[in-house]
């Protein structure tokens, strides 16, 4: 392994924001997000599927009243979220190493207030549709952990995972379809919504003309 990367996971096991695996707390903050990781009864944010962290720091910055979190399975990605969300000084946002289809592990009922996934692989193959963060086990993990009318976005550049998507979520009982469109930018009235925040991917996207995907649902 790179001398970077062994020095980068040596400081997150050193970073408080920062919950994984080898920690004390780690597994043991389900239920107890509020009490003992933020120290405060703000309403929550998922990010599943974080990358680097450009989202949930991005959020967290615009919206202190709240606390947000960013999941991801790579220790160097959250490590350069970490380091981000430390330069700006932010005291409302953490980030959790764990794989999305163990979150009943790491959060109660009710626990979170929103979820974002943000340009998630969108895995094409057939065999992998069960592993799409979109799929139907994911769903009724997110409908379980969200308070009633919490709120689901997804930005994606890929049309197959969105038309997937909706697909899903129209065969889904109890499923509200707040916003969606197929070309974001193109739809200005839409972008409050989507927050207008840009990862590396959206940048890169965008610059190659690629229209980005937008859908805000409630899981009922």
């Amino acid at each position: 392994m790179p001398r970077i990367k062994l020095q980068r996971f040596a400081e997150n096991a050193e970073r408080p924001d920062i919950v994984e695996p080898g920690k004390a707390n780690y597994e043991q903050l389900r239920g107890r997000w509020h009490q003992e990781f933020f120290h405060n009864d703000h309403p929550i944010t998922l990010e599943v599927g974080c990358g680097k962290g450009e989202y949930t720091v991005g959020l967290a910055a615009r919206y202190p009243e709240r606390n947000y979190l960013g999941l991801d399975i790579k220790g160097e990605r959250i490590w350069r979220g970490s380091k981000r969300a430390e330069a700006l000084g932010l005291a409302n946002v953490g980030f959790v190493r764990m794989r999305a289809h163990d979150l009943l592990q790491h959060f109660a009922p009710h626990e979170l207030d929103e979820i974002w996934i943000t340009f998630p692989d969108p895995r094409p193959r057939d065999r992998d549709i069960k592993r799409r963060l979109t799929a139907p086990r994911f769903l009724g993990l997110y409908q379980q952990l969200l308070r009633p009318g919490g709120l689901v976005h997804l930005k994606t550049d890929n049309e197959g995972l969105f038309d997937y998507t909706l697909e899903v979520l129209a065969e889904r009982p109890g499923v509200t379809v707040l916003a969606q469109t197929k070309d974001l930018y193109a739809t200005p009235e839409l972008l409050p919504h989507a927050e207008d925040i840009e990862t590396n991917f959206e940048s890169k996207y965008r610059a190659q003309g690629v229209p980005i995907k937008y859908v805000q649902f409630q899981l009922s």
